[in-house]
């Protein structure tokens, strides 16, 4: 088997979801064979390469796989390239902080950040690149205020705000935008004291909140809001994480084919994923 077949072969392995067996059919290439040169692939670490951008609308987002492994991905949405990724065990400020730092170091300029609203993302953001405009995943922020409301809320205040929730994706220009966040804003008014009611224990002797999944809709919207509608400045920046979400998703789908990978060869084939997926058609 020749370097370049070999390479074709566990490229396919890699990116199209084709097992060992459906390779050896296909090849003429026997299973023992193909597995002792993709475990000698998967004993080294390609460097990623892509299109040298001037200027990146990027997705960061992370996602968790078996045996602790989390992959923290900074990529562009424009030419659909990932930049930088990191595989780590959790979303870090630190990190993610030295990421950011990093791809700027490159001297690439970020045009825009769209990210779900981690808190040491947005930490980051704020020390490394405090500038740089930020757009809160929206589809993000509608999933977890429904399914915090459920599908059908016991309160009027709950039922509103759902309604008002799930007109978020028709907002399409700065008028919509202001309807939107006006009847928000009157709903508080509305249904201030309602949030703020509060339940005594006297079994802790401690007081809470006594309608918490409607308040921490409301909370997360109200903290949210700066960077909700970021996207209307820019069409370049995505209002929602959709694209990197997809991709981890189509990822996560090619692993698990895979199943028995160790901890150190599930690291590698996601860094061969990344290299084959940076790679023009």
């Amino acid at each position: 088997m020749s370097l370049k077949n070999k390479e074709i072969w566990f490229k396919k392995w890699i990116i199209g979801k084709q097992t060992y067996e459906q390779i050896s059919e296909e090849s003429g290439y026997s299973v023992s064979t193909l597995q002792r040169y993709f475990n000698t692939m998967l004993g080294k670490a390609p460097k990623l390469t892509y299109s040298q951008n001037k200027e990146v609308y990027l997705l960061i987002d992370g996602t968790y796989f078996s045996n602790e492994i989390c992959l923290v991905v900074f990529r562009d949405n424009v030419f659909k390239q990932t930049q930088l990724y990191r595989i780590t065990d959790g979303e870090h400020y630190e990190e993610m902080k030295e990421d950011l730092e990093n791809i700027l170091n490159l001297g690439i300029k970020i045009g825009g950040i769209t990210c779900d609203g981690d808190k040491s993302l947005l930490k980051a953001i704020r020390k490394a690149c405090p500038k740089v405009p930020v757009q809160r995943c929206l589809v993000h922020i509608q999933r977890m205020c429904k399914i915090w409301l459920s599908a059908y809320p016991k309160s009027n205040a709950g039922f509103e705000l759902r309604e008002i929730v799930c007109k978020l994706h028709f907002i399409d220009n700065e008028l919509k935008k202001q309807y939107w966040i006006k009847e928000f804003l009157d709903w508080f008014e509305k249904h201030k004291d309602f949030l703020n009611e509060k339940s005594y224990s006297l079994e802790t002797g401690r007081y809470w909140y006594t309608h918490k999944m409607v308040r921490r809709c409301f909370s997360v919207i109200r903290k949210a809001l700066p960077n909700m509608f970021t996207f209307l400045q820019n069409p370049k920046i995505p209002k929602t994480t959709n694209g990197i979400e997809s991709f981890f998703g189509h990822l996560k789908g090619n692993i698990n084919i895979h199943r028995g990978l160790t901890k150190s060869r599930r690291k590698k084939f996601i860094q061969w994923y990344l290299f084959y997926k940076n790679q023009k058609r």
